[in-house]
């Protein structure tokens, strides 16, 4: 994927989500946590929760939930 307005040399490292795993951390932030969000929320709590199992294990991670799940109920991703 081409990024033209990314400064590639601010960028160490990234973590690559699928989207099942993006789709499967919005249903939990939902069904436990009562937190209504969508996809690219749910990528940045797959994200922060893979680095919680490895190398940042017993750390804090500080992140933003930026959008709701409202223009998703069209979709299967809360069926």
């Amino acid at each position: 994927m081409d990024l033209p307005l990314l400064d590639k040399d601010l960028v160490t490292n990234y973590i690559h989500i699928t989207y099942e795993e993006a789709t499967q951390v919005v249903r939990d932030l939902a069904k436990k946590e009562g937190i209504f969000a969508g996809f690219s929320s749910g990528s940045n709590v797959a994200a922060a929760l893979k680095l919680l199992k490895k190398e940042e294990k017993g750390a804090n991670i500080v992140l933003t939930i930026n959008d709701s799940g409202l223009k998703y109920l069209s979709t299967d991703l809360y069926e």
